[in-house]
């Protein structure tokens, strides 16, 4: 960027205004971190999913209140370039010594594309790259805390850890938990402690990420070259008082902590480029926009996500082509191989007896957003006006961009712009997953098709369309619901039984003898769309015959009227501590 030769006092007012936006965004931010320690200390369940789901508009709306602060003051949308180009110095000149400088700098490339229509301003106006470096930012207190358990031993300073968080609740049993820790870590280990060097230390993230009904403390054990995070999970008990529910020592379990189908965290950080930093460190897949994005900064992780994907861009040849699959009725999805995500339009017209439109369909895309995910839905990345090489679209794909969203489509010469998409996780489609796998593997997919199923429902989330083709099965073998058209609150539906029919004629007619009314289910109907496969029906009825029953879903309906949050834990049952089943560890 060119530097003017004289400095405009409008531009440095823009400036400031835009700071104190940003500046008051992230304080309130904060003090939903802050809450959190005391919803998680009543137990305040719903107040913390509340707190989350509130959190999310934080962003849009201090943009917003910015936007017309600039229009209302400086006529923003009538200022000359050069305005614009003095604005962005003054404001990196703001940041030299802010403690958010990144998040400030999407911050304002949020409100500037606000008042500007992208055709009328180019990258010298907003952050294309970081400005500002977020290295070594000081924090007060410190982003992570240090021990050193070799004066003290491991016990003291694991006892030491956990009263530094100052719970006011007591723990019920401390030195049992302290010894399931260990204990966990020693046959982590393989049964034998490594050499003891003399630099030995244990460093902690200084404050708990907080979710649905845990605090979590994140760290990881400094040995000479050797590091080994851990996260310990902190639960109530039966008798409100707190409790160590279990240690997870696998970086790949605890990185399952930031998936993508799990509600965000609530925690207090000064400097979030080094907590990012540091989960880095212990989690080494995650990259910089996952952990931005599970941390509640999501509109940080979106600005990052879309950087890389440029680069990306840049340093790839492979064609976008439609995604493998069956095609669905309301979604066109297309994907581009060398990268893992697929995008999603709303078509214009949508296939089969489709009762909904392109506003309600957004609506469910933003109900998922707002809602606990429990580990069994994507999150998705919603975006605006993307600008695509129109090179990169196979053939087919352009055909069938122009042919179902037409409405969505900008073309030039060189580009594709697409209006409205969302961004999601490439999974693979658990259709395509059973016809290809084993039996054994089959089985255990079956399986937990039927867990995500009960856990949505434990969630009040009801799925609407069940077939196969909606879910996805993750890398670790997880299935994850990911098409939202038809999701509905469970507590909306009316489950039924279905009545008899009058004679036997009506009831081989395949015609329907009874009236349905709108949000009217009837779980016996689920038995002939999925479970036409054998083996699938064996397996399925063996664990999971309960969700052809209207019973099933009326007593979750009833569970959560009565304000009852269930218990979700990102682990396996084997690797909780076990005190409910009558063992110490």
């Amino acid at each position: 960027m060119q530097i003017p030769e004289y400095y405009n006092p409008v531009a440095r007012d823009i400036a400031q205004v835009l700071v104190e936006g940003f500046n008051k965004h992230y304080r309130l931010f904060r003090e939903t971190g802050r809450y959190a320690k005391t919803l998680f200390e009543q137990q305040d369940w719903e107040g913390i999913q509340q707190t989350i789901r509130d959190r999310i508009q934080f962003y849009d709306e201090r943009v917003s209140e910015t936007v017309l602060r600039l229009q209302q003051e400086f006529h923003a949308n009538l200022l000359d370039d050069e305005i614009w180009q003095q604005t962005k110095l003054y404001f990196i000149g703001l940041l030299t010594n802010h403690k958010q400088p990144e998040c400030a700098e999407t911050f304002f490339n949020s409100v500037f594309c606000r008042i500007l229509h992208r055709d009328y301003f180019n990258n010298d106006f907003i952050f294309l790259r970081p400005a500002i470096a977020t290295d070594y930012i000081d924090s007060d207190p410190p982003t992570y805390r240090s021990y050193y358990p070799r004066t003290v031993g491991l016990r003291r300073v694991l006892r030491q850890i956990i009263g530094d968080f100052d719970w006011e609740t007591p723990f019920a049993h401390l030195a049992r938990d302290i010894g399931c820790v260990l204990r966990a870590a020693w046959m982590h280990l393989g049964g034998e402690w490594p050499v003891i060097e003399a630099n030995l230390q244990i460093q902690v993230l200084a404050t708990p990420f907080y979710r649905n009904k845990a605090a979590w403390i994140l760290g990881k054990v400094v040995n000479g070259g050797t590091s080994y995070p851990f996260a310990l999970a902190v639960f109530h008990d039966a008798e409100g008082r707190l409790t160590l529910d279990t240690v997870l020592l696998e970086p790949w379990r605890i990185g399952i902590l930031f998936s993508f189908s799990r509600a965000y965290f609530l925690v207090d950080m000064e400097v979030p480029s080094g907590y990012v930093q540091f989960l880095r460190s212990m989690l080494p897949t995650k990259n910089k926009g996952e952990l931005y994005t599970m941390l509640g900064l999501q509109k940080q992780g979106k600005n990052i996500f879309y950087r890389d994907f440029i680069h990306h861009l840049k340093h790839s040849n492979d064609n976008f082509t439609i995604a493998p699959g069956i095609k669905g009725l309301v979604m066109l999805v297309f994907t581009l191989p060398s990268y893992p995500y697929v995008f999603k339009l709303i078509k214009d017209v949508f296939g089969g007896p489709k009762e909904t439109d392109h506003a309600m369909v957004m609506r469910k895309y933003q109900l998922v957003k707002r809602h606990d995910r429990v580990g069994r839905m994507a999150d998705t990345l919603e975006f605006s006006n993307v600008a695509f090489p129109k090179a990169r679209f196979t053939a087919e794909l352009l055909a069938e961009l122009r042919a179902q969203v037409p409405s969505l489509l900008e073309e030039d010469e060189e580009r594709i712009v697409i209006r409205h998409l969302y961004i999601e996780r490439r999974m693979k489609p658990l259709n395509l997953y059973l016809a290809q796998v084993n039996a054994e593997e089959k089985a255990r997919a079956v399986r937990d098709y039927g867990d995500a199923i009960k856990e949505l429902a434990a969630a009040n989330i009801f799925p609407g369309d069940m077939l196969y083709k909606n879910f996805g099965v993750t890398r670790y073998g997880r299935v994850i619901f990911y098409d939202y058209d038809e999701i509905e609150y469970l507590t909306d539906c009316h489950f039924r039984h279905i009545p008899e029919a009058p004679n036997l004629e009506m009831e081989m007619s395949g015609e329907v003898w009874y009236p349905v009314a709108r949000g009217d289910v009837f779980p016996e109907e689920f038995a002939t769309f999925l479970l036409g496969d054998p083996e699938v029906r064996r397996v399925f009825l063996e664990h999971h015959a309960d969700l052809l029953t209207p019973e099933f879903w009326q007593t979750k309906q009833e569970r959560i009227r009565a304000g009852f949050i269930e218990d979700f834990f990102p682990y396996p049952q084997h690797l909780r501590f076990g005190r409910s089943r009558g063992r110490a560890c």
